[in-house]
């Protein structure tokens, strides 16, 4: 980038099929994904400082590392506290990062960046964003590659906020196939207990229904699949709205009503769903975790498309 770059980057920009992509560059983020000129995603402006994590990408985890520490490999690690509010490590170590182009073309593009090893994460792993358009929409597919000696901790997924139609999610009817829900407690989210969605029907969506009022900030699991893929659906009054679908590499999803009560101009205008390789914490947990020995790799994918 130079000085005169925007704020979110170079900006990367694919069309095929209808759907219009904007990439920036850092964070190799989805800024904008339209279908016939209708969002999918909540957009931000290119010189804009991307507000609440809107399409980055995760890695080498998704969501919380609770208090920020970890043990692996028979060492404790501290992480930087990226969620000082509640005090955790927030969306791995990426979502600032300049990524550079791998390949350039109209329908698809691959961007790169390094992890460098350093406190609280001694690991080198380089990570491949790509996006490709098809008939089918957009894909996205993350790459994790180990460069160092030793094995290294790796999860990743993506932050997008999907726009069902016009208005709040409110009004919208989400489809999520997930049969378990990670409890969290109320003030730091972090991870609780696995308890069955019948346990908790406000977030029982296996049947598609109305959202209302009802606020969601929860990883799911136990995930129907047809043909190995998972999908969620956000559809508006009108029968149009977007699906988020993906691969057996990611056997959770969060999802969140994006409640922002203080900030009405972006309160609950989109809804995040966040396919995850593993769920919070995992670093702590070990549920799901992959480990990346040295010299492997480690790929996951996940498809958005119009209705």
């Amino acid at each position: 980038m130079n000085d005169s770059s925007p704020a979110s980057g170079r900006q990367l920009r694919i069309s095929a099929h209808g759907y219009e992509v904007v990439i920036a560059s850092v964070g190799a983020s989805l800024r904008v994904l339209r279908h016939d000129g209708r969002d999918l995603v909540v957009p931000f402006d290119a010189d804009e400082v991307r507000p609440a994590y809107r399409g980055a990408t995760l890695a080498p985890w998704p969501n919380r590392v609770v208090d920020g520490r970890y043990t692996f490999g028979g060492e404790e690690h501290q992480l930087a506290l990226t969620e000082p509010a509640r005090g955790h490590a927030l969306h791995g170590l990426l979502a600032w990062t300049e990524f550079a182009d791998r390949v350039v073309e109209d329908d698809r593009v691959a961007l790169v960046a390094t992890i460098e090893p350093q406190l609280g994460y001694p690991f080198r792993v380089e990570v491949e964003v790509e996006y490709r358009l098809g008939s089918d929409g957009l894909n996205q597919t993350v790459t994790a590659r180990n460069l160092g000696a030793d094995a290294a901790p790796w999860g990743t997924g993506p932050h997008p906020y999907l726009v069902g139609g016009d208005g709040r999610v409110d009004a919208w009817t989400l489809t999520l196939p997930a049969s378990e829900v990670l409890t969290v407690t109320p003030d730091r989210l972090s991870p609780v207990a696995v308890e069955s969605v019948e346990q908790h029907p406000e977030w029982d969506f296996r049947e598609a229904r109305a959202i209302g009022d009802v606020f969601i900030d929860h990883a799911f699991t136990e995930l129907s699949r047809v043909d190995g893929a998972a999908e969620v659906r956000v559809v508006a009054a009108d029968g149009r709205g977007v699906a988020l679908s993906w691969d057996e590499s990611c056997p959770w999803v969060q999802v969140h009503t994006a409640d922002l009560p203080a900030d009405a101009a972006n309160h609950r205008i989109g809804l995040a769903v966040e396919p995850m390789t593993c769920p919070p914490d995992a670093f702590n947990s070990g549920v799901d975790l992959v480990v990346l020995e040295p010299g492997a790799e480690a790929a996951a994918s996940w498809r958005f498309t119009a209705i």
